[in-house]
C-alpha cells in the first residue's frame, strides 16, 4: 500500500530535520566525531521509534499486531533500517574495501 502524500511529507521533513541536526551540531562543534554525532542521532532515533511502537494493550488489536512483542518491535525495527540503509546513495561508497577499481 502506498503511503498517503501527506505522510511521505510528514516523513521526508523528519528525516530532513534529523539530518540538519546533525549537521548544525557537527558545525558548532568542529571537534566533535561525526560517528559520535551519528550514534547518537541514531539511539534518539530508536527510543523514539520504540516509543512510538508500544502496542496499546489491546490483545485483539490488528494495527498492534506486528509490534505486540519487543521481539516483533525489534524485528520490524532491523527490517526498516535494513530498508532504508540499503536504498541510501551512501550505501556504497567508491572507498568501501571491496569497491571495485578499473
Amino acid at each position: 500500500m502506498e503511503p498517503l502524500l501527506e505522510e511521505l511529507d510528514t516523513y521526508n521533513d523528519a528525516a530532513e530535520k534529523t539530518i540538519d541536526l546533525g549537521n548544525n551540531i557537527a558545525k558548532k562543534d568542529e571537534e566533535a566525531d561525526v560517528w559520535d554525532i551519528a550514534d547518537g542521532l541514531l539511539a534518539g532515533a530508536i527510543q523514539y521509534w520504540l516509543y512510538a511502537r508500544v502496542p496499546c494493550g489491546d490483545p485483539t488489536c490488528e494495527d498492534c499486531e506486528p509490534v505486540d512483542t519487543a521481539e516483533k518491535r525489534l524485528k520490524e525495527l532491523m527490517d526498516l533500517t535494513r530498508e532504508i540503509a540499503v536504498s541510501s546513495e551512501y550505501y556504497h561508497s567508491p572507498m568501501d574495501a571491496n569497491a571495485g577499481n578499473a
